[in-house]
């Protein structure tokens, strides 16, 4: 029998669906439950788990002799990514995974929503029928596009940028990608980061999907928001830190930029009195992309799934570390 500690933050019904999804294992719930964009602290109930299912003090992984696998209720992993925690685990031979397959159809539907609202002029429609209520036509339809023929860039290339080439291509949108180390395998045109300014200068939508890590930190930079196409629109459905907002709010000011959608931002939540709240055509969702209406039962789900593939000694879903 093995001994599964949880600290997810979910409703009770979920909580009886994962409590009879692992029989005849046995669950410890910590008292320190949390959501799977929050850390948690120590707990002490953890030294008497195999498997961990939710966001463990990354701290105290370091020395849980009987820990063999943790999976993450969230697709990011920064706070796990680092070097000491590699060794540790590889010396017991355990195991992260994350949840990033429950959350790429939500996050790449967020950023097609994106697109498809600049694209039929949706925000000055709606900031009419909230303000002034006027008929606007003569205004709104020349300002209405079509998105096919259009650049796509996709900064990063993961399950998110996958699944979103994926919901682009029936538009006809010409999708190439950047990132660190190109297989030559992927569905799209995938470029080394040396190729960067070359196609940020000629994207019609830069969509930032990139994870927050050392080298990621302020990825995008003057000189990169310098290079993009003018008129271009941006999108961030990655993390805050990887985008230095000065640069992004000087875009938006002069014009370059047509338009920015964030759903990350750094710091968050957003200051009330941040100017990215205020910046001309800067629309910010407030880090829901991966957000929707089943997500705790779509993560019950997936941990379960692996948890069969865990005891049939298969590879398991979404191993990163």
């Amino acid at each position: 029998m093995l001994v599964i500690w949880c600290n997810t933050r979910i409703p009770d019904s979920v909580e009886s669906r994962l409590a009879a999804g692992l029989l005849p294992h046995r669950l410890i719930l910590s008292t320190q439950r949390t959501n799977n964009l929050a850390a948690a602290g120590p707990d002490p109930s953890l030294a008497d788990a195999d498997i961990a299912f939710g966001q463990p003090d990354p701290n105290q992984l370091l020395d849980l002799p009987r820990l063999r696998w943790v999976q993450l209720s969230s697709a990011s992993y920064t706070r796990y990514d680092r070097p000491d925690i590699r060794d540790a685990l590889r010396r017991r031979n355990a195991v992260i995974t994350s949840s990033s397959s429950v959350f790429d159809e939500p996050c790449a539907e967020h950023v097609l929503a994106f697109m498809l609202a600049h694209a039929r002029a949706i925000p000055p429609s709606l900031a009419n029928q909230f303000g002034p209520r006027a008929w606007p036509i003569a205004d709104l339809r020349p300002r209405c596009r079509l998105l096919i023929g259009q650049t796509v860039l996709l900064l990063g290339f993961g399950t998110i940028a996958r699944r979103l080439a994926e919901l682009l291509q029936p538009l006809r949108m010409k999708i190439s990608a950047i990132r660190q180390n190109p297989r030559g395998d992927e569905p799209v045109p995938v470029h080394p980061i040396s190729e960067l300014e070359k196609l940020l200068s000629v994207a019609d939508h830069v969509v930032n999907i990139l994870p927050a890590s050392p080298a990621t930190d302020r990825f995008m930079s003057a000189a990169r928001f310098a290079a993009i196409k003018p008129g271009a629109i941006f999108y961030n459905i990655g993390r805050g830190t990887t985008v230095d907002q000065k640069p992004l709010l000087d875009s938006l000011a002069t014009g370059r930029l047509a338009a920015a959608y964030l759903d990350v931002t750094d710091p968050e939540p957003l200051p009330p009195d941040h100017p990215l709240w205020r910046a001309p055509n800067c629309f910010i969702t407030p880090h829901t992309g991966g957000g929707h209406l089943d997500e705790s039962e779509r993560v019950v789900d997936h941990f379960l799934q692996n948890l069969r593939r865990f005891q049939s000694s298969l590879p398991l879903i979404n191993q990163i570390l």
